[in-house]
């Protein structure tokens, strides 16, 4: 049990020892803050999708929905036939406001006589009655007319009676007019709706091109209602779902890009410990002589033990409460690079504010001090260990550090080995395989004390050729202070080889899509929608652009692609599947197979025998096989049966894809519109004058984008480097922590050895010499680390495009190795072990030899 006297003492030393205990208060708050700003970027991102669904759904119990929509006159069945009063029309799709800066909108078609049990806010007004019951009168008898969120209407300073400019999904320009504005009655309705246009039935109808058409049909119904009666009246194509199961299974879709994050998060807090572990033993190396003396008063070592350890605990408080307030700033900072990313490969999020979570702090803070109080417990253990007059001895710590190198190393070996085996456990768990990547990662540093060993014997006569005596001093001063140099070693090893794992699998994912779009993209121009990631606007163009297409100067083939949407029945529990409908096969027979059972390996033949083919992430998350090759999809004419030829390399999303020939589609879905339409160039031809032609001689292109392979490819580029700019940044942080543990571990070398430094003072070595003494320590220990991060980072890049890449998102990436990640990563760890010396250096030069040999 810890005494007052004891405690008095704890805080004296961190009072007078700020420094010290700063360091061991940034290692906590970045290791905390990094971890809280992913939770509360990710989690504030989910919580915008999941407001920005039940505002739109309200208290919606059941929808029914369609492949290409629901006919109008299906909801005359349901609200008349099945007398269900509790039901209403819904259009909901994607515009632009061109006149409010190209945002992407959400416009809402609604009837407003049957709206009033679904969705309060489209009649909470706070304006006059009359005015109120003018604006709906409008909005329900005039053409164009329509309401916005309140939100929107401040941000771009809009009022009733203002016209703007809208491009829908199958016109490039529609002007509506405000009649109104909505006003929710609390602060999260309100920031779910600000990106909301709510428009009559009738006008959105029109508006989005849907005539007779409507997006789904709400429902609300009773507890136990009969919803045979229901599923029995819906024709071919249609289905009875629920909002949950949608926003569920959409949900899932950022699960592993959520989890990816929070794993790299936890590695810069691994790093941390480390740093941790550096500061309270330099602090126990501080009080050596304080503790020999309270051990001969008769303190106890379960006394000595408390102290330490509430040292540790105090600091570790002060670092997780800055840690919880730095996460919140860096939160806010980087909430838009997540919510872009979402946005990229997912679905629209628009993130007004950060989400803080009692959860998430209490997390953060659990973690921040379990972190300090585990990475304490071995130099708080050490200073128990050793009589009163042998805690007086620097060489009995080196010697248990020497003695328990088989035993750390052997722990190593059993580490990373069990981390092997559990890599081997047939999962899609990624919480499994990302423990088995962190037994590895640590397993890879225990073994840092055994490999700096070994290494500074193999440097001592290269550095004494190069450096002289001062040059065959430095590898046994690292070696012999192996307590302290290793454990700082190892947090820059784990620091670097994070940037060379990270920076491995980037490069190699890189290339990847870059050798599938040199075999994807087979024409030379391509005409789609504005592309935005996966929040854009699903311009539908109409078909008959194409022979104006065929007819322009230079322009060989015309390839046309149709994108939508469709539900397979068999996975209620997966987002709906991407159906791809190509007219050719533009990939000239290049496209890469995981798998393939066509006669003579022709799939396109295969194809267009009724066949379809799949992509990877598909048939992963489906557990579609060679065996096990039939997927049902819901057609217009009713769920059908398809035979899956083969799995194909796509990189196209994670929820993947199913590829069916154009002849195929028309017998099963009703819609003939286009998403995309490739132009194949006569040789010789000028793509720039064909786009300029195809701008100036093809009615009907308005709205839509036209660029050339280049340009396009180009475009997918930048939304790959746009979504792993995060990682830069917590890379930085691992090497900031990093940076602070060679800091933290020189000034306990300096602080130990300062008798020494003081002999050689006195026998003539300069402070110039003591300096380059200094650095030339620190750059082996740099260059070590260096070195032993090369094959950990590479062991960490195996592993993430292996096995956690595949669990995440099903994508198949070819490992591409360069030279320059390796030599870049050992640069980093020479530079920040050079920097974390220059204190150190500074202060030795400084050192009086009197003072120096009367320290101990």
């Amino acid at each position: 049990m810890i005494t007052p006297i004891l405690l008095r003492l704890t805080h004296r030393h961190i009072d007078r020892r700020l420094f010290q205990s700063l360091l061991f208060v940034v290692g906590i708050a970045l290791g905390v803050a990094v971890g809280v700003a992913i939770d509360l970027a990710n989690a504030s991102s989910l919580r915008a999708f999941k407001l920005s669904v039940t505002s739109v759904t309200g208290r919606t119990t059941h929808q029914i929905v369609g492949t290409s929509g629901v006919p109008s006159d299906v909801y005359r069945q349901i609200r008349v036939d099945l007398d269900l009063r509790t039901s209403a029309p819904v259009i909901q799709t994607n515009v632009r406001g061109l006149s409010l800066d190209n945002r992407t909108l959400r416009l809402l078609g609604v009837d407003p006589l049957a709206e009033a049990p679904f969705r309060d806010y489209l009649t909470a007004e706070s304006e006059p009655d009359a005015a109120q019951t003018a604006a709906l009168y409008a909005f329900m008898a005039e053409p164009n007319r329509v309401f916005v969120a309140q939100a929107l209407a401040d941000e771009f300073g809009l009022a009733a009676g203002d016209w703007i400019a809208l491009q829908t999904p199958t016109q490039p320009r529609v002007e509506v007019r405000i009649v109104g504005v909505i006003q929710p009655d609390d602060e999260l309705s309100q920031e779910a709706l600000s990106d909301l246009i709510v428009a009559d039935i009738a006008t959105a109808q029109e508006i989005a091109g849907q005539p007779g058409q409507i997006s789904r049909i709400d429902l609300i119904l009773p507890d136990g209602y009969d919803t045979s009666r229901i599923k029995a009246l819906l024709p071919p194509g249609l289905r009875l779902t629920t909002p949950s199961a949608s926003s569920g299974a959409l949900g899932q879709m950022i699960d592993a890009f959520a989890l990816n994050l929070q794993a790299l998060s936890l590695l810069a807090l691994l790093v941390g410990v480390f740093l941790i572990y550096n500061t309270v033993t330099f602090s126990v190396v501080q009080r050596r002589t304080t503790i020999g003396i309270l051990r001969a008063l008769g303190t106890t070592r379960r006394q000595i033990f408390s102290m330490i350890l509430a040292e540790a605990l105090t600091l570790g408080v002060v670092g997780t409460m800055l840690g919880l307030g730095l996460g919140i700033f860096l939160g806010r900072s980087i909430v838009g690079l997540v919510a872009q990313t979402i946005n990229d490969l997912y679905f629209r999020v628009d993130v007004q504010s950060i989400a803080i979570e009692p959860g998430t702090l209490l997390r953060g803070g659990a973690i921040g001090l379990a972190a300090s109080l585990v990475a304490a417990l071995i130099p708080s253990y050490e200073a128990t260990r050793t009589p009163p007059v042998g805690v007086l001895r620097r060489s009995d710590v080196e010697q248990r550090t020497l003695d328990m190198l088989p035993f750390l190393s052997g722990s190593a070996v059993l580490l990373v080995l069990a981390g092997v085996a559990v890599l081997q456990i047939q999962t899609r768990s990624l919480t499994i395989s990302f423990t088995a990547l962190f037994l590895v990662l640590v397993g890879c540093a225990l073994l840092t004390p055994l490999a700096l060993m070994v290494g500074m014997r193999i440097a001592a006569p290269v550095t004494g050729r190069l450096f002289g005596v001062l040059g065959r001093m430095a590898p046994r001063a690292v070696s012999r202070s192996l307590s302290r140099t290793a454990f700082a070693v190892a947090a820059l090893t784990l620091a670097v080889s994070v940037i060379v794992g990270v920076s491995v699998m980037i490069r190699s994912f890189r290339t990847t899509l870059t050798n599938w779009l040199d075999t994807t993209l087979g024409a030379d121009v391509y005409l789609s929608a504005p592309s935005e990631g996966a929040s854009g606007i699903a311009i539908k163009i109409d078909p008959a652009l194409v022979p104006q297409l065929e007819g322009i100067d230079g322009v060989d083939r015309v390839a046309t692609v149709h994108d939508l949407s469709v539900t397979a029945p068999d996975y209620p529990d997966l987002p709906p599947a991407n159906l791809v409908v190509p007219s050719m096969d533009i990939s000239g027979g290049k496209r890469r197979f995981a798998w393939l059972d066509a006669p003579g390996r022709d799939y396109w033949q295969a194809l267009q025998g009724g066949a379809v083919v799949v992509s990877e992430p598909f048939a992963y998350r489906r557990g579609i096989t060679q065996a096990n090759n039939i997927v049902t999809l819901l057609t217009d004419r009713g769920p059908q049966p398809f035979t899956v030829a083969g799995v194909y390399y796509d990189y196209t999303t994670d929820q993947g894809a199913i590829m069916m020939v154009q002849s195929v589609y028309e017998r099963y879905f009703d819609d003939q519109s286009l998403t995309a339409i490739g132009l194949l160039l006569e040789p010789g031809a000028s793509t720039d004058m064909v786009i300029e032609s195809v701008r100036a001689d093809v009615p009907g292109v308005e709205g839509l984008q036209i660029q050339s392979n280049r340009a396009l490819r180009a475009n997918v580029l930048k939304i790959f480097d746009r979504t792993f700019a995060i990682t830069i940044a917590l890379r930085l942080l691992a090497i900031i922590v990093a940076f602070i543990g060679i800091l933290s571990a020189l000034m306990a070398l300096q602080l130990e050895h300062t008798r020494q430094y003081g002999i050689m003072r006195a026998n003539g070595m300069t402070p110039r010499q003591l300096r380059a003494f200094t650095f030339i320590q620190t750059g082996l220990m740099g260059s070590a680390a260096g070195i032993l991060a090369a094959p950990t980072g590479l062991a960490l890049a195996l592993i993430l495009i292996k096995v956690i890449n595949v669990r995440s998102f099903g994508w198949t990436i070819t490992l591409n190795l360069s030279p320059q990640e390796f030599i870049q990563a050992f640069a980093v760890a020479l530079v920040a072990a050079l920097a974390g010396g220059i204190y150190p250096a500074l202060r030795l030069s400084r050192l009086s030899a009197v003072r120096a040999l009367r320290s101990e």
